[in-house]
């Protein structure tokens, strides 16, 4: 309708006689009704947005005002039409009026480094930081504000261009870097290297500078993490140590180097190590020895994985020397990898434990050996922690999992991904683990569990039975591939109104188009209307 409205106004101006010259348009109308004559505001406006601001300084001419729109005058027809039209002479500004530097200036220099910060924080310094710092002389000064540079993630350019040009595109980038490490990075905590692994002679002499200037430039340094990079020799790691006195993470996933720089680095800031994460290959052994030679005892998380391929040889970590070298361990993740526990001899004494265990995460996707007695053997003195990760451990049973001293599980996920039916045996005792934790019990994962539907109905039962204005913690759980009835799903979404995530994929017992992932409270709430008015002939048969 608006189109041929506007058609209408156009084909009536067409048909006036004489338009009026000195006729307002509604864009005039607005710009006045928005900011009158002598208000004390004036009109900015940009590519997408309209400001209406208090004038700060004495009223001066609106520079930024669109000139109003002027009907196209009438071809002159005569001697007279090759005359030039008069103009009127401009006025000249004021001397001590000046230039209008628009509003920019006008921002406080700490309104900008926060606005600047809330960027940074979602997208990274760089290359935004560069490209803002090009604006203007207010901008430069608020990107060179040092706490905008504290986290920053470096990479090479993309490959994919001719060999020359990413070559050149490539010292272009590490010249950058040798102006930018000196001048930006004297307080910087985190760096972050990806993809530093190209084998052309030249960029390689300017990458090693790279480390000698981060060291030499960035005392700060807290966290240092190595993503696919290669060729980084021992005696660049053991600088780093020594430079970086405050180095206490290390992050070498997916990174090819040499174990003997591994160790020397941890036996040169061993004493401060609290973070390590490692792809398990050929050279983790030795680091991990490193590790078992107590080099590291204030070291706090530990992570193991096998990355994108997966390594068959099995991992082989005796655990009571662990609990020895590291005792102040939160976080130990043994991920995705063959981990073959050195077996505890006879007459040998328990390890002493993991007394500040938070997290412990053996998710895997392959065969397990992890058993009731290996696990009892790394939590026996773990009463803080917070989740377990058993994933993928076929072989652990409730009645192992209740003997744990840990009173206030959040988070317990005993999925089963990848296994056939008919290596899921049948279990029970799912209501020992529910019964323990319910108060507590924020996501909980029986996915591919062989439990029976009146095992499973007992175990649910449990967040039915809270007493009081106490609801249960409950809001994220998985029952894929379980035999789980439409009863207990109905009874368990009315008795947690905080159920935010509910998974109930090849569910059999289910009815034909429940059988989904559930996200948010609204389509939890859709899930439990669907099986109260659903009759009962529609359920399959298991």
């Amino acid at each position: 309708m608006a189109p041929v409205a506007s058609g209408r106004v156009r084909r009536r101006a067409r048909g006036s006689k004489r338009p009026d010259a000195r006729a307002r348009s509604a864009e005039d109308w607005w710009w006045d009704r928005l900011a009158p004559r002598g208000s004390g505001y004036h009109l900015l406006q940009a590519d997408s947005m309209l400001l209406v601001l208090p004038d700060l300084e004495p009223t001066r001419a609106r520079a930024h005002r669109r000139a109003p729109r002027r009907a196209p005058r009438p071809m002159a027809r005569g001697p007279k039409a090759a005359a030039k039209p008069r103009t009127k002479p401009q006025p000249e500004p004021s001397p001590d009026q000046g230039p209008d530097s628009g509003w920019g200036d006008r921002i406080p220099l700490e309104v900008l480094v926060h606005i600047f910060g809330l960027l940074v924080a979602a997208h990274g310094p760089m290359p935004f930081l560069g490209r803002a710092a090009r604006v203007c002389q207010r901008w430069h000064e608020a990107t060179s504000h040092p706490s905008l540079w504290h986290t920053v993630t470096l990479s090479p350019p993309l490959v994919g261009r001719s060999a020359k040009g990413n070559l050149k595109a490539e010292k272009k980038l590490l010249a950058s870097l040798e102006w930018l490490i000196p001048n930006r990075f004297s307080q910087l905590q985190r760096l972050t290297l990806i993809h530093w692994k190209s084998q052309v002679h030249s960029v390689l002499e300017m990458a090693s500078l790279l480390p000698q200037l981060v060291s030499k430039f960035c005392p700060r340094l807290t966290f240092l993490k190595l993503s696919d990079c290669h060729n980084v020799t021992a005696d660049t790691l053991v600088m780093l140590a020594k430079a970086c006195c405050q180095l206490h993470s290390l992050d070498l996933h997916h990174s090819m180097m040499e174990s003997t720089a591994v160790v020397n680095f941890l036996e040169e800031a061993g004493s401060r190590m609290r973070k390590l994460w490692l792809t398990y290959s050929s050279q983790t052994t030795a680091i991990l020895g490193a590790l078992l030679g107590s080099c590291c005892p204030q070291l706090q998380v530990l992570e193991v994985s096998t990355g994108m391929n997966c390594n068959s040889t099995p991992l082989q970590l005796p655990v009571e020397a662990l609990q020895k070298s590291c005792p102040q361990l939160q976080v130990l993740r043994l991920l995705n990898l063959i981990w073959l526990p050195k077996p505890c001899g006879r007459g040998v004494p328990q390890g002493p434990g993991f007394p500040s265990l938070e997290e412990l995460c053996l998710a895997g996707s392959t065969c397990s050996f992890v058993s009731n007695e290996v696990l009892s053997r790394l939590l026996h003195r773990s009463p803080k922690l917070r989740l377990l990760d058993l994933r993928g451990c076929a072989r652990i049973t409730p009645t192992g999992l209740c003997d744990l001293p840990c009173q206030e599980l959040e988070q317990l996920y005993l999925g089963l991904y990848g296994m056939s039916d008919g290596l899921t045996l049948v279990k029970k005792g799912s209501s020992l683990l529910t019964q323990k934790w319910y108060h507590t019990l924020r996501e909980l994962d029986f996915s591919g569990q062989g439990f029976s539907e009146k095992d499973l109905e007992q175990a649910l039962a449990v967040f039915s039975g809270t007493s009081g204005d106490l609801h249960p913690a409950l809001c994220s759980l998985n029952l894929r591939g379980t035999r789980v009835t439409p009863s207990t799903v109905s009874s368990v979404i009315s008795s947690c109104p905080g159920l935010l995530y509910l998974n109930l994929e090849s569910c059999r017992c289910l009815p034909r188009g429940l059988k989904r992932a559930y996200r948010g409270l609204e389509e939890v709430q859709w899930c439990l209307e669907q099986l109260l008015t659903s009759p009962p002939s529609s359920r399959e048969s298991t």
